[in-house]
């Protein structure tokens, strides 16, 4: 085989943000956009908050220092949302019958 093979690099190379989309860069010349509601802590931030953000986990991780966010090129790729909070039910308390009942 001649020529050279082409390699996946995941690496972050850099991050913009668009109105609603967080877009991430990669180092192979990928680009990864993906919506910013699926990141509510990036979606509220101010854009200052957003531009404060900086390479970890080798390459293959964005950390924002003044939101406490991290994100993986992996968690991108899969399309991976950060889980909702779930709601906590009301506890179904069983039914308290006054007085004695027969049952016949």
């Amino acid at each position: 085989m001649t020529g050279s093979a082409l390699t996946a690099d995941e690496r972050v190379r850099d991050v913009r943000f668009s109105e609603d989309s967080l877009i991430v860069d990669l180092k192979d010349g990928r680009a990864i956009s993906v919506p910013l509601e699926w990141y509510p802590r990036l979606a509220s931030a101010a854009p200052q908050q957003r531009g404060k953000w900086e390479v970890c986990a080798g390459g293959y991780g964005i950390h924002w220092p003044d939101l406490d966010e991290d994100l993986s090129t992996e968690g991108l790729l899969r399309g991976a949302p950060v889980p909702r909070a779930k709601t906590a039910r009301p506890v179904k308390r069983p039914v308290r019958r006054r007085g004695k009942t027969r049952r016949r």
